[in-house]
């Protein structure tokens, strides 16, 4: 069986996050950094070489595939920001329309930068994905 890519790492967070080239990239990350550091209570992690996920969970699917993957997490690529919402956003229709200019993939919200977005809806639509995870998978 293949090894996940994307795991977690001793890979230094704040380190990775002081390397970010673009200014407002690397300001938006140290802001989702702390934002998520409160939300869930947990300490930063790198997964892979570019995620920094907070939490963890474990899966397994019917085919017998499992592994282990973050609660909440973000990356400051160089297109824009990446934050992960686990789950995909059919519960969050409603937060979606009041957020601001960003685009989705399956559990990806991508977003320019962070005052193209309602900050304090963000931030629901981070808790609510991150304690809804945590109560489906470590009954937290």
């Amino acid at each position: 069986m293949a090894s996940v890519k994307t795991s977690q790492n001793d890979t230094s967070v704040e380190e990775f996050l002081d390397s970010v080239q673009n200014d407002q990239r690397k300001k938006d990350g140290w802001y989702l950094y702390e934002l998520l550091r409160n939300i869930t209570g947990e300490s930063p992690k790198m997964w892979g070489p570019s995620i920094i996920g907070y939490g963890s969970y474990h899966y397994k699917y019917e085919s017998g595939r499992e592994g282990d993957w973050f609660l909440a997490g973000f990356s400051p690529r160089k297109q824009g920001m990446t934050i992960y919402i686990m789950m995909g956003f059919g519960r969050y229709e409603k937060l979606l329309a009041q957020l601001g200019k960003h685009k989705l993939g399956k559990s990806c919200l991508y977003i320019n930068k962070l005052s193209d977005v309602d900050q304090e809806v963000l931030k629901e639509l981070i808790q609510s994905s991150y304690h809804h995870m945590n109560k489906k998978y470590n009954q937290g």
